[in-house]
């Protein structure tokens, strides 16, 4: 019996598109070709190119691409389905138990990164405190090469996702160690030019809308106290242990929190808080300087 014709990419994308579509999916289309070029050890574009040639996919692979649609239609993250999420220039590899990064943390580290690059010295100090899959630490180690940066994770499921994207990455100039924020890096009071931080910082009552959220980033990850500023207000303190004058802390937030973070740094003793939007201009980041 001859073989059974292969379905065409096409017709298999437009399917998985319209599943998702129907399953609340944000962007279907791009999780459908995403998928797809996972499924088929390529990139986004090929994926296009192979559509408009009218390229078949064999059965095995689009048995593989069946599966994943069902998953993601039930909600699965993207991220959790490839194994990867990218980060400004890192593909970071993430999964169940640690913080998927989003796109709207690249503009906090871009903070961190000009400040660190900015900090006079030779070899000049950074911190990440709750590094998660390691995102903000890695793209101050990568892309100021000449400071140490140091990461802190108190989650053991997350620390061996910073861990692995450390070794993967390469990042000589980057120390990862499983830590509670609270506490971490006594020896480097003093010592630090940025301290960069994105903590949990919904309100307890706050539940996330999205399933991909509520459902599936680790809760410590997510909740910061009836006010969310439960973990800010450590981070404060830690901030003006670690830093040395002039120093910097770089703090991811809610878009409505701002006004109360700056506050509670001002009311610490940091000076020139300010609150930086992202690109789609919601309040994301607050900077503050050690004096």
């Amino acid at each position: 019996m001859p073989a059974p014709a292969a379905a065409s990419v096409a017709a298999l994308v437009r399917d998985a598109t319209a599943r998702l579509a129907a399953a609340g999916v944000p962007d279907p289309d791009v999780d459908a070709e995403l998928l797809a070029a996972h499924v088929l050890g390529a990139g986004r574009g090929a994926v296009q190119a192979a559509a408009i040639r009218g390229d078949g996919m064999d059965a095995e692979s689009a048995a593989a691409l069946e599966d994943l649609v069902q998953r993601r239609c039930a909600r699965v993250p993207l991220q959790h389905l490839t194994g990867r999420a990218p980060f400004r220039h890192l593909e970071l590899a993430v999964g169940p138990g640690v913080f998927v990064p989003r796109p709207e943390t690249e503009m906090v580290a871009q903070l961190a990164i000009d400040a660190l690059a900015a900090a006079a010295g030779a070899e000049p100090v950074a911190v990440d405190l709750g590094t998660g899959s390691g995102a903000i630490a890695l793209a101050m180690a990568t892309e100021v090469p000449h400071a140490r940066v140091y990461a802190a994770e108190k989650s053991a499921d997350a620390f061996v996702w910073a861990t692995e994207n450390a070794r993967r990455v390469g990042a000589a100039n980057l120390t990862v160690v499983r830590a509670d924020l609270a506490d971490a890096f006594g020896d480097l009071d003093g010592t630090v030019s940025v301290v960069a931080s994105n903590p949990p910082y919904v309100p307890d009552g706050a539940i996330p809308r999205d399933p991909e959220v509520r459902l599936f980033d680790p809760p410590a990850a997510l909740y910061g106290g009836p006010d969310g500023l439960d973990v800010v207000r450590v981070l404060s303190r830690v901030g003006l242990r670690l830093a040395h004058p002039g120093g910097v802390i770089v703090i991811e937030h809610g878009e409505w929190q701002g006004a109360a973070i700056r506050e509670l740094l001002t009311a610490d003793g940091w000076r020139a808080a300010a609150t930086h939007p992202d690109l789609t201009m919601r309040d994301r980041a607050t900077t503050a300087l050690r004096p």
